[in-house]
């Protein structure tokens, strides 16, 4: 009996031991967590416990009402009308998230670092750092450290998650609305132009020029990689001219050409003889472009930056001026977004450092909408300009950003003389 006591005493104490042990593990964990930040100063630890909050708050807050006029009311419509399940429109709203998010971080920054540094002014708790030699660069720093951290979270969400969320957004919403939707799929009116020589009917060779005109490709419509109601100008030739016009076609990468399915060719020489041959198909030789153009997302947010830059030298092979400059000015916007963060955490440390500064929650979210409406109205001003060519792209996307870094220096340098 007393055996068969120890043996139990025994067992209860190894799992008393392996409990213990296993605490110690989490200990440990949660050592090696919280170590880093316990190795941050002290100053700089109390500044971010009051800047986090605010902005964890703002996010939520820009995030709800930014998906709620975007995509909620959208989907409570398809809902009602088309009878999408609502599983699905919750799955919807999920993916918009990352989207809604992006536009969130910036405007949070703005928001968060105006209320935080506003109340640490208003107590007069800025005034006693000052007091004690403590500059206004010291004071700000750890907002502009936070800054940094939301302009590479920034970018990192939407150069990787917001194309694909998008895209899960886009396919979860078709396959739920499925038929009794008539919104539009695929891509419309494609329009391909190739440059290069044209061969010379008295040499048989081609011309030495090589920013001729030689083709346009049109289809007015892409979809399951079929191109619909085609039409091809080819002007390849200077002795004769055709017009190739079919009900579809598809590219044929094995052969490097493109098969056009029950069309006609018409011919047409320079005295204005034509000659018109009907095909039910036809191999015609010619460059991927147009596919590649047809594959192209219409909206740069669902494009990764990579995808940006190849769709660049597409556009640039159509010689389409308005389309390359809009998405060289798109390109650039992939930066500029994140690095609306760090100007708006510069602008309200600044602003909210001033030591005759005494706002409410309400005026700081107030004066974050006012200043957020300037800087967006500017970014969409400058970046028209942009697209028509009025400016360079490089200077359409950054010069708003150049403004209102300019703005966030100046109110960095009166709240320091304060």
């Amino acid at each position: 009996m007393i055996f068969y006591n120890a043996i139990i005493d025994s067992t209860k104490l190894n799992k008393f031991l392996l409990k213990l042990s296993n605490q110690s593990h989490i200990k440990k964990t949660i050592n090696k967590i919280i170590t880093p930040w316990y190795s941050i100063p002290l100053i700089d630890r109390w500044l971010l416990g009051e800047i986090i909050p605010p902005m964890v708050f703002a996010i939520s807050a820009f995030t709800v009402i930014s998906l709620s006029v975007g995509v909620m009311f959208d989907l409570i419509r398809k809902i009602v009308e088309y009878g999408l399940p609502l599983f699905l429109a919750l799955k919807v709203l999920f993916f918009s998230l990352p989207s809604f998010l992006v536009l969130s971080f910036p405007m949070a920054v703005l928001l968060s670092t105006l209320l935080a540094y506003g109340k640490l002014s208003s107590n007069s708790e800025l005034l006693a750092l000052k007091s004690l030699g403590i500059k206004t660069s010291r004071i700000i720093s750890p907002a502009i450290a936070l800054s940094i951290f939301m302009t590479g979270l920034t970018f990192y969400f939407n150069d990787n998650l917001v194309p694909r969320s998008n895209k899960l957004a886009e396919t979860t919403l078709r396959s739920g609305i499925g038929s009794s939707y008539s919104g539009e799929t695929g891509k419309y009116n494609i329009m391909f132009a190739r440059y290069g020589s044209r061969i010379s009917e008295s040499s048989k060779k081609p011309t030495k020029s090589n920013t001729l005109l030689t083709h346009i490709f049109y289809a007015s419509k892409f979809e399951n990689n079929v191109m619909k109601k085609v039409t091809v100008l080819d002007y390849s030739r200077e002795d004769i001219q055709q017009i190739l016009k079919a009900d579809t076609a598809k590219f044929d990468k094995k052969n490097s050409s493109w098969i056009f399915f029950k069309g006609s060719i018409v011919s047409i020489t320079p005295n204005g003889q034509t000659t018109n041959i009907k095909f039910k198909q036809y191999t015609y030789p010619f460059i991927e472009g147009p596919l590649e153009l047809a594959k192209i997302p219409g909206d740069a947010n669902e494009m990764t930056l990579k995808q940006a830059l190849e769709a660049e030298k597409i556009y640039q092979k159509t010689g389409n001026l308005k389309e390359i400059r809009r998405i060289q000015v798109r390109i650039q916007e992939k930066f500029t977004l994140p690095f609306a963060c760090l100007v708006f955490g510069l602008i309200g440390s600044s602003l909210g450092s001033k030591s005759n500064l005494r706002s409410s929650k309400s005026q700081g979210f107030g004066l974050s909408v006012i200043l957020i409406l300037i800087y967006y109205v500017m970014s969409f001003l400058f970046s028209s300009l942009g697209v028509k060519g009025l400016l360079p792209p490089i200077f359409a996307a950054w010069l708003p950003v150049f403004i209102s870094l300019g703005g966030g220096i100046y109110l960095f340098r009166k709240s320091s003389s304060l």
